[in-house]
């Protein structure tokens, strides 16, 4: 196993005074932030806790991997379900590193030709 996702979401839960005991505003902006996510009903609890999955997956995110994974566990989704929204994550990230190679390549390309130019 790679993390005891457990004892990792209680750890987080147990740290927000970490940050909030010296700026609580930050922690009240974050919590009402996450308490307005989903206000307008257009998804329903589940759909979104496997987006925010997704996203945890993409953005690399251990403590909202264990936070999102529980909620997700709790909306009801299914294994197969996990498993497909984190599909979408897979191919966004090769696509995303496909996007941003031919970023580098235009880079090196442009910056070739102004060395070649004497800049």
């Amino acid at each position: 196993m790679f993390l005891d996702w457990c004892e990792l979401l209680g750890k987080l839960k147990r740290s927000s005074n970490l940050i909030g005991d010296t700026n609580p505003g930050i922690l009240q902006a974050y919590r009402d932030l996450t308490a307005a996510q989903g206000s307008n009903g257009a998804l329903d609890t589940k759909t979104r806790e496997l987006i925010a999955l997704a996203v945890a997956v993409t953005t690399r995110c251990d403590g909202c991997i264990s936070a999102h994974a529980a909620a997700a566990v709790h909306a009801g989704a299914t294994r197969a379900e996990v498993s497909d929204a984190l599909g979408t994550a897979i191919a966004l990230n090769a696509g995303a590193a496909y996007v941003y190679s031919l970023h580098a390549m235009e880079a090196i390309q442009s910056l070739t030709q102004v060395g070649s130019n004497g800049g």
